[in-house]
């Protein structure tokens, strides 16, 4: 079916309405059928827009990285990567991308592997390797820092969604009691679920202090 253009819808329509839908139904139940209802619009209006669902979520994605950007320039304050401190422009921006994934249900799982749409994230990114090669990594040093931390951002919170209370639809996360219940003869394992299920951000501080340690540790000078 050739795909109709409709004078009233444009991509930026189309994504945000994709995410509203998604705090509702999550990413499972996120299609392209559904996207169209909530437009009141028929399906094949979107592929003038996205030819599938994969190149929708990348401009998902590339949306929340520029929200994400905006927030962070609105909010002001200190910025480390004037001061050229690297541990705190480490930390924060972990902690920013967190909290922006956060904001979505399956937010992380959107985000993971996709493919941004435009090159808006660039500047921020080409200034923050500029803080840490100037801290004394090399290029390659400070890419790999950079990614490992990504990497574990994404990942933990892809963890956080599918385990911890769910805000967008009220399901109480992961029965930590019940798991201990089924592994009574396993006491250790029994009691790392009340570490690895509970106080996602005090674990996900841990963690971020861990990566920030092995990396200042190995790949710093």
């Amino acid at each position: 079916m050739t795909p109709q253009r409709t004078p009233k819808l444009d991509r930026a329509q189309v994504v945000d309405a994709a995410l509203r839908l998604l705090d509702r139904v999550g990413l499972d139940g996120l299609t392209l059928r559904a996207i169209a209802s909530e437009l009141d619009v028929k399906a094949p209006a979107l592929y003038w827009h996205f030819k599938d669902k994969q190149a929708l979520l990348d401009e998902m994605a590339t949306e929340m990285m520029r929200r994400m950007t905006a927030r962070a320039a609105a909010a002001g304050g200190d910025r480390p990567e004037r001061d050229g401190d690297w541990r705190a422009l480490y930390l924060t921006t972990m902690r920013t991308l967190r909290a922006e994934l956060l904001r979505h249900r399956d937010g992380a799982k959107v985000y993971s592997g996709a493919r941004f749409t435009d090159t808006s994230y660039a500047a921020g990114l080409d200034a923050s390797l500029r803080v840490l090669t100037e801290a004394g990594f090399t290029l390659a040093a400070a890419t790999r820092a950079w990614y490992t931390a990504y990497s574990y951002t994404v990942g933990y919170v892809i963890e956080e969604q599918a385990m911890a209370p769910n805000p967008f639809d009220g399901d109480e996360g992961y029965d930590v009691e019940a798991r201990a219940e089924r592994l009574a003869a396993h006491p250790l394992a029994a009691e790392a679920g009340r570490v690895m299920f509970q106080d996602f951000d005090e674990g996900f501080e841990q963690g971020l202090a861990a990566v920030l340690a092995g990396v200042e540790a190995t790949l710093l000078g």
